[in-house]
């Protein structure tokens, strides 16, 4: 382990890793900042960029536009009482009663450092998580794959989403969408409409980029013209604003937090959009002055930023163990990876062991780059968030089509992200979540394959996939959460009926 962690020091310390890790922190922090610009948006845009790129390189960029991204939501979220991203909402909550009442200074200051913390923490449970799933993962073969892959399937439509419906046709069109092109295994053209481009099936670039990208774009664009420019009061910061009796203060809200965060984070997924807002439930149910939570305490901060920043590291650890996104932002990544040749699971730490330390300590310096750039850098961000959209969303959306075509130089492929771009503007009107389509995309090639290797070794007995101890636990599981899921949504209508009578 100890070769390994020095072999990645290695390759992150050197002048075009850090410059990248660096440029993609900073970016990713100012999509975060923006409000309607996400990390998602950010790792989409420069997927493209990252295929000139050696795979070290192009996943460290990914690596510090997740980070930057999902923190920078703090700046506005803070300034403007706008989250710049999900994973910012319960920030809002006390940082923007802090900021109205003078102490802009110290809310910030909260979040920039627990939002580290958070992140650091996370990075540290990855490293002592990842590697032990990952042998206990050596032992699944091809039942306890299909297994795994229904299991992520139904948790996401069950947990990402209050309708089921909803997130079971957002789940189940993504895995259609997968069976396009040559079918695995027996080599079968399937709904191809005889365009030789769907061959290989849809690319998961373009459809990433359609998807979030450009129906953010349009959107957003919707409200451009009755977009208003709130004023802005530039802060100082001096140190971190709050005192180390105040920091110990927090320290039991803070190591919870982290818990949280990482926790919610393993589940496909839900990330960091929700770990913010549970973290920020809990400190305020199991606090002793509950009452002062909306009006401007750092509890409140501390447990959002933290737990946020947290499922950083926890949507990394089904990514690189399992190959399994943890949310919308690791789904990218894993396009980051594909697109290099690489298949994220437990073989990865067999067969690129110096690469998934590569990782480990890329995240570690993006981390320490976060904090720096977001402490001293307050005054440019806060300039920013001025930029009119009717500007900023044109020039985004050009760099979407060169990177769509500059993918495979083919302009099928910029066909593929407005076409995608227009479902995704669907699901966003009929509140259809996205998360489920991505991950049924991705998924499903692993889940057909799995089902028909599966069938083939057991001689076309599905059984075997159920008497088998852990591909049975997880069809079960998968089962429970269905049902129990259905259980809770017609008790909460139950209760609900009852009431209005």
């Amino acid at each position: 382990m100890f070769d390994l962690f020095l072999q990645g020091a290695e390759a992150v310390f050197t002048f075009q890793m850090l410059g990248l890790l660096f440029f993609g922190t900073v970016v990713g922090i100012i999509f975060g900042a923006i409000p309607g610009l996400t990390a998602t948006m950010a790792v989409a845009l420069f997927l493209p960029i990252t295929y000139s790129l050696s795979a070290s390189a192009g996943i460290a960029l990914l690596v510090g536009l997740y980070i930057g991204g999902v923190s920078g939501g703090l700046i506005s979220a803070i300034l403007l009482k706008i989250p710049g991203t999900p994973a910012s909402v319960a920030t809002v909550f006390d940082g923007g009663p802090m900021m109205e009442r003078g102490e802009g200074a110290k809310a910030l200051g909260v979040g920039i450092f627990y939002s580290f913390i958070g992140t650091l923490l996370s990075i540290f449970a990855l490293m002592f998580i990842a590697p032990s799933l990952a042998k206990i993962a050596l032992a699944f073969g091809p039942h306890e794959y299909f297994a795994i892959a229904v299991f992520s399937l139904t948790l996401i439509v069950t947990l990402s989403t209050g309708s089921m419906v909803k997130g079971l046709f957002s789940g189940l069109l993504g895995f259609a969408f997968s069976t396009v092109g040559i079918a695995p295994v027996d080599a079968t053209t399937r709904f191809t409409l005889g365009l030789t481009e769907l061959n290989g099936g849809f690319d998961i670039l373009p459809v990433l980029i359609g998807l979030f990208a450009i129906s953010e774009i349009i959107k957003v664009a919707e409200d451009v013209k009755t977009e208003t420019h709130a004023s802005v009061t530039v802060v100082k910061l001096k140190g971190f604003g709050f005192s180390v009796k105040e920091f110990f203060e927090q320290g039991w809200n803070m190591i919870r937090s982290t818990l949280i965060g990482t926790g919610i984070g393993i589940l496909p997924g839900i990330g960091s959009g929700t770990s913010n807002i549970v973290s920020y439930m809990v400190a305020k149910k199991q606090s002793k002055y509950p009452e002062k939570f909306g009006t401007g305490v750092i509890d409140g901060i501390v447990a959002s930023e933290t737990a946020a920043c947290s499922a950083v590291g926890g949507a990394m650890i089904p990514l690189l163990t399992l190959g399994i996104p943890g949310d919308t932002v690791t789904a990218m990544l894993l396009g980051g990876f594909m697109i290099h040749g690489i298949q994220p699971g437990p073989l990865l730490f067999v067969s690129q062991g110096p690469l998934v330390y590569t990782i480990f300590i890329a995240m570690m310096v993006s981390a320490v780059m976060m904090l720096f750039a977001e402490l001293f850098g307050v005054r440019v961000f806060v300039k920013l968030l001025a930029i009119p959209k009717h500007i900023l969303l044109p020039i985004i959306l050009v760099l979407c089509f060169v990177g769509a075509f500059g993918l495979g130089n083919r302009i099928f492929d910029v066909g593929v992200i407005v076409f995608f771009g227009l479902i995704g503007y669907g699901f966003v009107k009929f509140g259809i979540p996205q998360t489920p389509f991505i991950i049924g995309l991705i998924l499903g090639p692993m889940a057909e394959t799995n089902l028909r290797r599966g069938l083939m070794l057991s001689d076309n007995n599905f059984m075997d996939f159920l008497t088998s101890p852990i591909s049975g636990s997880f069809i079960g599981l998968a089962a429970a959460s269905v049902v129990w899921h259905v259980y809770k949504t017609h008790s909460s209508k139950a209760t609900k009926t009852v009431a209005s009578t």
